[in-house]
C-alpha cells in the first residue's frame, strides 16, 4: 500500500501481487474420487503441474474420505522445486487382477524426484487378496508403491494394506527417512515385505508398525548405513538382511543398525541370510535392544539359505558375514531353537 499527499488530500492507491498457487487438488483435474471412475489421468495432469512449479514448496493434494482408483501410474521427476510433497488424506486403490495390464510389475512408482515428501495420513490400498489365491511363493505380483532415485525422501504418516506383493520397495535413494507408518497384511499373504531396501545409504525407519506375510523389513544388495529404530514388526518373517549372493552374484551389505524394536510372534526375529553360490560380504550389522515376543528362530544366521550343503567348488568365494553383535536382546522363543548359526567355512 502506498500513501500520496496531494494538497492535504490523502489518497490511497493499493497494489496486488497475485501469486501462482502451490497447492494442486486431484479434484480439480477432474478426479472423481468414487472408488469405481479410473482417476490415473488426472493424478499424471496435477503431477505435471506440481513439478513444473517453482513457488513455495509445490505440493500434490489428494482430499480425504474419497477412494481414488488408480491404474499403475509413475510420478517422475526431476522437478523444478527442490522440494515437493505429495499429501495422502484419502486413500489410493489398486485396480483388480483382471484390469491390470499385463507388463506393469509395479504399481505406483515415484522416479528421480528429490526433496519428495509423502504425507497426510491417507492409505494406499493394493488389493492384494485378488493375487493371493493360488501362490505359494515368489509370484510374479506387482509392488504397491515404488521409489528409484529419489534422494531426500520423506514418508511419514500413511498406511499400507494388502499389496500384491511388497508393500514399499527403496532403490537407489539416498538420504531417506520413513516413519510412522503402518502396514498391514494377513500373515499368510505371499511375498507381501513390509519395506524392502536396495542400492540405497542413509536410510533411516523409525516409530512404525508393520504387519506382514514376509519380512518386515528385508535390506538388500548394496544398502549401507541403514538405521530401524522403534519398529514393531509382527506377524512376518522378521527382520532381515538379504538374501544376498542370489545366482552367483556379488551382493554387499554394510553398516547396519537395527535397536529399540519388538518382534511379536514372528517366523524369524533378527535374520542374515545369504546365498552360497554368491560371493560378497554382510559386515558391520549391530541388533540392540531387541525385544521378543513367541518368536520363531529369534537370532539366525543362515548361509545355506536355499540349500543345506556347499556344492561350491572354490572355496575363496561365498558370502562373508562379519563383524556383526547382539546387544540387550531379550524375550521368549516359540521353539526351542533360539540361536542358529548355520555358517559356510570360507
Amino acid at each position: 500500500m502506498k500513501l500520496i499527499f496531494l494538497s492535504g488530500f490523502i489518497f490511497f492507491t493499493v497494489s496486488w501481487t497475485v501469486l501462482a498457487s502451490s497447492s494442486f487438488n486431484v479434484l480439480d483435474y477432474g478426479a472423481a474420487g468414487n472408488g469405481e471412475t479410473d482417476d490415473t489421468e488426472a493424478f499424471v495432469k496435477a503431477w505435471k503441474d506440481v513439478c513444473e512449479a517453482t513457488d513455495d514448496i509445490p505440493t500434490l493434494q489428494v482430499p480425504a474420505a474419497k477412494i481414488y482408483l488408480l491404474n499403475p501410474i509413475t510420478f517422475e521427476g526431476p522437478c523444478k522445486s527442490e522440494q515437493v510433497n505429495f499429501e495422502l488424506k484419502g486413500t489410493l486403490m489398486a485396480p483388480s487382477k483382471d484390469a491390470w495390464p499385463n507388463d506393469n510389475d509395479k504399481w505406483i512408482q515415484f522416479v528421480d524426484i528429490d526433496g519428495l515428501t509423502i504425507n497426510g495420513g491417507g492409505k494406499i490400498n493394493g488389493q492384494g487378496s485378488l493375487w493371493w489365491e493360488g501362490c505359494e511363493e515368489h509370484c510374479d505380483h506387482p509392488t504397491a508403491l515404488f521409489f528409484h532415485n529419489c534422494n531426500g525422501l520423506h514418508l511419514q504418516n500413511t498406511e499400507h494394506i494388502d499389496s500384491a506383493k511388497n508393500h514399499i520397495s527403496i532403490n537407489f535413494c539416498n538420504d531417506v527417512t520413513v516413519s510412522d507408518i503402518h502396514v498391514n497384511a494377513p500373515e499368510d499373504s505371499p511375498n507381501t515385505d513390509g519395506i524392502d531396501i536396495s542400492r540405497s545409504t542413509n536410510v533411516i525407519i523409525q516409530n512404525s508398525f508393520m504387519l506382514t506375510g514376509d519380512d518386515c523389513i528385508a535390506i538388500n544388495n548394496g544398502s549401507s548405513y541403514i538405521t530401524i529404530k522403534g519398529v514393531t514388526c509382527g506377524p512376518g518373517h522378521g527382520i532381515s538382511v538379504g538374501s544376498l549372493g542370489e545366482d552367483g552374484q556379488f551382493n554387499s551389505v554394510e553398516n547396519i543398525y537395527v535397536s529399540d524394536s519388538l518382534l511379536k510372534g514372528t517366523q524369524n526375529g533378527v535374520r542374515i541370510k545369504t546365498w552360497e553360490s554368491g560371493y560378497g560380504y554382510a559386515r558391520n550389522i549391530t541388533f540392540e535392544q531387541i525385544t521378543f515376543e513367541d518368536v520363531k528362530n529369534p537370532i539366525i544366521i543362515d548361509q545355506y539359505y536355499t540349500s543345506f550343503a556347499s556344492t561350491r567348488e572354490n572355496k575363496e568365494m561365498g558370502i562373508k558375514v562379519s563383524d556383526v553383535t547382539y546387544r540387550g536382546v531379550n524375550g521368549t522363543s516359540a521353539d526351542e531353537n533360539v540361536i542358529t548359526f548355520n555358517l559356510e567355512e570360507l
